[in-house]
């Protein structure tokens, strides 16, 4: 006959979590969501970025944030090849600051904030830009800004009970890369040199099934976070609640 394993010390029985392998221990907070795992500081693997801010790696992101207004002007300045060979050069930039931050040992929380604080820049400027134009429907604009006011909404909530946000999804960095080429591509079709051809019109396919495409893995990371968002939900209302302890019934 098989006996009852008894349950780790410091962990109530019937408590959440109680005698599982992995279960969060005092101090330590885990939701799993989709294929990142959300834990707050102090549990889990050490951070190995650095507070150093005066890195290549910062300044080459410095340098293509400086490049966002440039590329707004250019696109309601109808000068859209310019505006797509400065998003050619940002984009290699981001590549680049990458590269080095590795090969350097470079790697910085400053650069973690600026790097996808450049590409949402960039994919607003953009998109704006092409929807002021009537390249673009409003509705498409709209379809990107809600997820990221939506997911937005949730983390003062996380930061409160001491998480830095969420992670970096797989799937939101895929929705991301669509939408960064999606729009330069859309961009290319309004090229003067290109009007009528038919090169303009495989541009034009390619860009909105990218785009379309974007959106959705977008909205697939939103709903994978939320999911996160939810999990620590319930994990703080039962913590609550057994701290609490069960609520004793008055006598007759």
């Amino acid at each position: 006959m098989r006996q009852r394993a008894d349950p780790p010390a410091g962990s109530a029985p019937g408590a959440p979590g109680a005698g599982r392998p992995g279960a969060a221990r005092d101090g330590e907070f885990g939701a799993r969501g989709g294929d990142t795992e959300l834990t707050a500081p102090g549990a889990g693997a050490t951070d190995a970025a650095s507070d150093r801010i005066l890195t290549v790696p910062n300044v080459i992101s410095a340098l293509r944030l400086l490049m966002v207004p440039v590329v707004a002007v250019l696109i309601l300045s109808e000068q859209y090849l310019a505006a797509v060979v400065v998003l050619a050069l940002a984009g290699i930039s981001d590549w680049v600051d990458g590269v080095i931050a590795r090969a350097l040992d470079q790697t910085s929380r400053l650069g973690r904030l600026l790097d996808p604080a450049a590409d949402r820049l960039f994919i607003a400027v953009v998109i704006i830009g092409l929807a002021v134009q009537q390249v673009v429907p409003w509705w498409l604009l709209v379809a990107v800004f809600a997820r990221d006011l939506v997911v937005g909404l949730c983390v003062p909530f996380l930061v409160a009970r001491g998480f830095p946000g969420f992670p970096v999804h797989d799937i939101g960095k895929a929705g991301t890369f669509a939408l960064m080429y999606a729009f330069p591509v859309l961009l290319l079709t309004q090229v003067d040199q290109l009007t009528g051809h038919l090169a303009a019109d495989i541009a034009w396919a390619f860009g909105w099934a990218s785009a379309l495409w974007g959106v959705y893995l977008y909205w697939c990371a939103g709903l994978a976070y939320l999911n996160q968002f939810r999990a620590i939900v319930v994990s703080d209302a039962r913590a609550s609640t057994h701290q609490r302890g069960p609520r004793s019934t008055p006598g007759p």
